[in-house]
């Protein structure tokens, strides 16, 4: 949605822009009072955000669930569910007020889409010094691909089938892959996904191509037709990780069949819980500044499909959810 007349696209003295869901399929910049950080707090400049397309399509288009709303607030988002809400975790900006040792270095922080903004300083995450901004929006994305692999158990020797060759799907297949001696295969019904995954390096398969039995088999695309494929793949005591979020919609899947005799496990992955075998050591500070650290292969540049400039976002919002090339579209400030 356009702009009003007398609206501008970006912040002045001590106001910052900010994109807010007015409805379903309509968003504007607003823009709100800013200040100045308090002693513990630092005041951010965003360079870049990212949009995570999956989970912002269903805010976008109201089909978050009323159980959900909740369980579905994001950090540091403003509104309510359904509409009108400010929403997004993807920001990486430089830190221009707070502590000295802050100042002048780049931050990720989970934070909607806002050209300048204050957040407790615990709740900014420093970028390594090789990782450059404009790759570090996949930060969330990485953050949960680590996690989806943690709950996911992959073992050194395992062979492995990540369903769905988005963002966070290829993210696992990359993660998985790197661990010693498995054979991870990456899957997805586009065939056009194929050089994404041999430009990292990753074995690409069409859901028809797939072939024998896997330990481990994960489902990051939304698709019930892919756990299902997932489950007629799965061998004996195999592990099935649901990954996808699918908001309002029921699915349905076969239980019958061989599921009980081969006693398959499905477990569910959701990055807001850190799995119960890491917790005693890992924070979530450390997790995310661990996802930082694995996104220093420039090769998952890659992963970036496009770009926008803030002040055009309104007008391009929807044409980036909708267009199926999009993987993570970033948001140049």
């Amino acid at each position: 949605m356009k702009l009003e007349a007398n609206e501008q696209s970006v912040s002045t003295g001590d106001t910052a822009a900010a994109l807010w869901f007015e409805a379903k399929e309509n968003c504007r910049l607003r823009h709100e009072p800013l200040g100045n950080p308090a002693q513990d707090k630092v005041l951010v400049r965003t360079l870049y955000s990212g949009i995570s397309r999956g989970t912002e399509a269903l805010i976008f288009k109201g089909a978050v669930p009323e159980s959900e709303f909740e369980r579905m607030r994001g950090p540091h988002m403003e509104g309510q569910f359904p509409f009108p809400v400010k929403y997004g975790y993807a920001a990486v900006g430089e830190v221009e007020k707070g502590p000295p040792d802050l100042v002048g270095r780049n931050v990720f922080a989970l934070h909607p889409h806002q050209d300048r903004f204050i957040l407790p300083s615990e709740q900014v995450t420093l970028l390594p010094e090789a990782l450059p901004p404009r790759r570090a929006v996949l930060a969330a994305n990485m953050e949960t691909a680590l996690n989806i692999t943690w709950d996911a158990g992959v073992q050194p020797g395992d062979r492995v089938a990540v369903f769905g060759a988005g963002v966070v799907g290829t993210l696992v297949a990359y993660l998985a892959s790197r661990i010693a001696g498995t054979e991870t295969v990456l899957i997805d019904k586009d065939p056009t996904r194929r050089k994404l995954a041999s430009d990292l390096d990753l074995t690409f398969a069409e859901p028809d191509m797939i072939e024998g039995e896997f330990d481990i088999l994960i489902n990051a695309s939304a698709a019930p037709a892919a756990l299902e494929n997932a489950i007629a793949h799965a061998g004996f005591e195999a592990r099935i990780v649901e990954a996808s979020w699918y908001g309002d919609r029921m699915v349905s899947i076969p239980l019958g069949g061989a599921f009980h005799s081969r006693r398959l496990s499905l477990v569910s992955s959701q990055v807001g819980g850190i799995p119960s075998s890491r917790r005693a050591r890992w924070t979530y500070r450390r997790r995310m500044s661990k996802a930082l650290e694995l996104l220093l292969d420039p090769r998952l540049e890659r992963l970036i499909s496009g770009e926008t400039a803030f002040s055009e976002l309104p007008d391009a919002y929807a044409r980036i959810l909708s267009t199926q090339d999009t993987l993570c579209h970033r948001i140049r400030y």
